[in-house]
This record gives structure tokens, C-alpha cells and sequence, in this order.
């Protein structure tokens, strides 16, 4: 489990050195380019919207956050070792396919939200990029959690 842990925590903490970069896009966003000098913007074209940099940079902090939390939280939890590997990997490939998500789905036509035309706006490659890795997530998380706290709120002696 010691090992499992480890991954987690790694790739938690990877997830939110992305999200700080988020930080970065966001801020080079709102004053339109790098400020090199007090005064002086170099223009940076960044794509997106200021909003979707607001987006990635607290829900990356926030998933990598969660994978630690879990991966600290592992040797409280009674799962087999196959549930443990699974709990692992699956919240490691929820953080990253989220990343993925907010990332790409901030250059999307309709926020990556959907694979069809919606409200927000027309679908294109970048949309379809953006959506089908986060799909399995929505599902993963909820079930994951669920199994979590089932185990940690377990009353059965190990």
C-alpha cells in the first residue's frame, strides 16, 4: 500500500504544479501579456477565456488536493489490494483526465462539455479532445468515493 501512496501523492502534487501554471495563464489572461518591467506588458496571446483559467487553476489544485487526501487517507481504508489499486489509479486517472480537460476544453467552441453543439457553442475536434477522456471521471469519482467512504465508515473488524 506504502507504494500506492507514493503514486498517489506524486502524481497528486504533479496535478497541482498544472494547476499553478493554470495560475500563470490566467494572470498572463487578465493583463494581456508578461509584465517585464513595472509598466511594461509583453503581449502573450493566450487562448482561452479568463473564466476557463479560473476553472483550471482551482479544480486542477482542487483534484490533486483530492488524490493526496485519498492517498493519505489509504491505510484507514479496509479495501483489498485489488480495491486498492483500482482506488489509486482510477482517482489518478480522474485528476489527470480532468487537467486534460479543463486545459483543452478552455480552447473548445463549447467548452468541451459536450460532443455535439450546445448552448455554449459549436463542437470541433478540440471539444471531442476535451470531453471523452473526462467522460469515465464523472462516473469514476462518484463510485470511488462511494467505496471510499463505505470502507472508511465500515464497522467490521479487520
Amino acid at each position: 500500500m506504502e507504494r500506492l501512496q507514493q503514486v498517489m501523492i506524486g502524481n497528486g502534487l504533479l496535478v497541482i504544479l498544472v494547476a499553478m501554471f493554470a495560475g500563470f495563464m490566467l494572470m498572463f489572461k487578465l493583463l494581456g501579456g508578461l509584465e517585464i518591467w513595472p509598466g511594461h506588458i509583453l503581449p502573450l496571446p493566450i487562448y482561452g477565456t479568463s473564466e476557463g483559467w479560473v476553472r483550471a487553476h482551482n479544480g486542477g489544485a482542487l483534484n490533486g488536493v483530492l488524490v493526496v487526501i485519498v492517498a493519505l487517507a489509504m491505510p484507514k481504508l479496509r479495501l483489498s489490494p485489488l480495491m486498492q489499486k483500482l482506488t489509486a489509479y482510477g482517482f489518478i486517472y480522474v485528476a489527470w483526465s480532468f487537467t486534460l480537460f479543463y486545459w483543452v476544453g478552455n480552447a473548445a467552441g463549447n467548452r468541451g462539455l459536450t460532443m455535439g453543439d450546445s448552448p455554449l457553442g459549436k463542437t470541433d475536434l478540440t471539444s471531442v479532445i476535451a470531453f471523452l477522456p473526462g467522460l469515465p471521471s464523472v462516473f469514476i469519482v462518484v463510485i470511488l468515493l462511494f467505496i471510499a467512504a463505505k470502507s472508511a465508515l465500515s464497522t467490521r473488524r479487520d
